[in-house]
């Protein structure tokens, strides 16, 4: 069974919809930890509520960028994580972890990357970027991490129509409700070893 850490500094709706798809059979893994940067996050209810082991971690709390790391690397071996899945998490994992857990810390995004992605481009502001420019379609986008904000390989993506009569908050329930069926699939790929790598490209193996 594969162990899985959950990173969110919301209230973690993704995350009721993958432990959903585990409930249901769907993902051959289990959350085994919840981590947030936020103490009072809603994540942590979630956590509570489903008897699953969860801490606080901040950067801002740790002397370095060193002690941080190996906080975070301490806790990770502790529960035997085998992949990270970042769920509205809006800190940037530090580059020892992304180097010990390459092509193993997966994150979604509300828009189909490399368009309206990079520092900054989150939450609302990413639906705000798109019904300004004018574009027809969106989705998202489940992705491995690396060192730069939205640039790792592509693992899946699905559109979403982009309506004339969009708000930013419209488009963002859309947009939702396809990330919760999105990233629980790209999950279930992964625990089931279907997932290659192959220098950017992910190949979905049958």
């Amino acid at each position: 069974m594969l162990n899985i850490a959950v990173f969110a500094s919301g209230r973690g709706s993704n995350t009721r919809a993958i432990l959903e798809n585990i409930d249901r059979g769907n993902i051959s893994a289990r959350i085994a930890l919840i981590v947030s940067n936020k103490r009072d996050a809603g994540i942590f209810d979630i956590a509570i509520d489903r008897k699953i082991s969860f801490r606080y971690l901040n950067p801002s709390d740790f002397g370095s960028d060193e002690d941080y790391s190996s906080a975070m690397l301490s806790i990770l071996d502790e529960y035997d994580i085998e992949l990270i899945v970042l769920a509205g998490y809006l800190k940037k994992i530090p580059s020892t972890i992304i180097s010990r857990y390459r092509n193993r810390i997966m994150n979604i995004h509300p828009a189909l990357l490399p368009a309206f992605g990079g520092k900054g481009m989150y939450g609302i502001r990413v639906h705000q970027a798109v019904i300004d420019y004018g574009v027809k379609i969106t989705g998202v986008t489940v992705h491995f991490v690396d060192e730069e904000y939205d640039r790792g390989p592509i693992i899946l993506q699905e559109q979403v129509e982009v309506h004339d009569e969009d708000t930013p908050e419209s488009l963002s329930q859309r947009v939702l409700r396809v990330e919760h069926t999105a990233y629980s699939k790209a999950i279930a790929l992964f625990a089931d070893g279907r997932l290659k790598i192959q220098d950017r490209r992910v190949y979905i193996q049958q």
